[in-house]
């Protein structure tokens, strides 16, 4: 598959991921806030401790034992911890829906939000990295395409081909090319970095010199121009 299509898939899926994650947390969150909406508040005591092994790693889940106007009622909190965040006989204070007396809850703050919290940190963290690869990239192309009819072409001698070893995909890092440019007006030397490339250029690059178009107001900002190199099959 074509590397700048496989980049595309990758920040686009990221960004879908995050969104449905997203989403999931408010559905989660929207439905804790209709459970507390018409909730009860009372106190239960942990009868027992239920031991969750996964992976080698063993959780702790309080069963408890609350007192409704119809009866004694037990549950597991959906939450653990190791160490066991509680002990038997511990008071807890519990929230139950009176239609519903087995859905209960611990009243805390994890036993509550924990699950919107996660899902959507987690949502957030997927949506950040895909909006951040699909922003640079819309950015690169908008500088791209203004210092094509804005910038001053000058002519960098070619340093060398390089792998950007920043970036990998499928296990693959794309070359630049790498060139350098000394301004006649201040003697300074500028290095110059050619975007990214996704096959080895090197017996494609014959010249001394490439063509670098420059920002006028801001040197640092330019784009080295790698139209003559033979465009990758997709």
């Amino acid at each position: 598959m074509d590397f700048m299509k496989t980049l595309g898939i990758i920040k686009y899926t990221f960004l879908a991921i995050g969104i449905a994650l997203l989403l999931g947390a408010g559905a989660i969150g929207q439905h804790t806030r209709s459970f507390l909406s018409n909730a009860v508040s009372t106190d239960g005591i942990v009868v027992a401790l239920d031991a969750l092994s996964d992976r080698g790693s063993t959780t702790y889940r309080p069963i408890i034992r609350f007192q409704t106007p119809s009866g004694n009622v037990e549950f597991r909190s959906s939450s653990g911890s190791n160490p066991p965040r509680y002990t038997v006989g511990d008071t807890v204070p519990v929230l139950y829906s009176p239609d519903k007396p087995s859905d209960a809850t611990p009243d805390a703050f994890f036993s509550l939000w924990g699950a919107a919290t996660i899902t959507g940190g987690i949502g957030l963290v997927f949506f950040t990295i895909g909006a951040a690869m699909i922003g640079l990239a819309r950015r690169s192309s908008r500088r791209e395409a203004y210092l094509r009819t804005q910038g001053v072409p000058v002519q960098a001698r070619v340093q060398g081909i390089e792998e950007n070893e920043s970036i990998q995909v499928n296990g693959r890092s794309p070359y630049r090319i790498t060139a350098q440019w000394q301004d006649p007006a201040t003697s300074q030397i500028h290095l110059f970095y050619s975007g990214n490339i996704w096959f080895d250029p090197t017996e494609y690059v014959t010249r001394e010199h490439i063509t670098v178009l420059l920002d006028r107001k801001n040197p640092k900002r330019y784009h080295v121009d790698v139209s003559f190199l033979p465009q990758l099959a997709t």
